[in-house]
């Protein structure tokens, strides 16, 4: 149970970091370490295969998306000015995560504990390659497609010229 706990927190305390940070690339890079703790959660519940995905996908190719989108559009600190926080965004935010947190309540009060032991089909991480690169072969290579668009609609916006200014002395 003490792994859990500890695992637990690493989630919750990188996501609420990422959260609260100013600086994107910061937070780009906790919410990596919340995408590792989940991969975490997965190898702790046995569920090897689907945390070795979750490395691969999130916490490798989808956060470099993330980071070469950060890094490649930003305009620079003096562009966009951070307001302060307000009362009204904070009040805001606390009533989205109370309804957020009532749903999940509600959804795993009202959810049927049974737990009688039923066998479980056994699936090898052979037959789920052989499922992904068979019949889902088509889903991988649009999830690939769309990564590699993001990255070059990112390439394009951080590329596109912008207007010089003129010297004037």
């Amino acid at each position: 149970m003490l792994p859990l706990i500890i695992i637990a927190l690493l989630i919750l305390g990188a996501a609420s970091v990422a959260m609260m940070l100013r600086n994107l690339i910061h937070s780009a890079l906790l919410l990596v370490g919340a995408w590792a703790g989940i991969a975490a959660f997965y190898l702790w519940a046995g569920a090897e295969f689907v945390a070795f995905a979750q490395v691969l996908v999130y916490v490798g190719a989808v956060s470099m998306v993330v980071l070469f989108a950060v890094l490649l559009t930003r305009q620079g600190a003096a562009s966009a000015p951070v307001e302060p926080d307000s009362i009204k965004r904070v009040m805001s935010g606390l009533i989205v995560a109370g309804g957020v947190a009532g749903i999940l309540m509600g959804a795993i009060l009202g959810s049927p504990l049974d737990v009688s032991v039923e066998p479980h089909p056994s699936l090898t991480v052979k037959q789920l390659g052989l499922l992904l690169m068979g019949p889902h072969a088509a889903a991988l290579l649009i999830v690939g497609v769309l990564l590699t668009v993001a990255l070059l609609g990112a390439v394009v916006i951080a590329a596109q010229d912008k207007p010089e200014k003129e010297d004037t002395p």
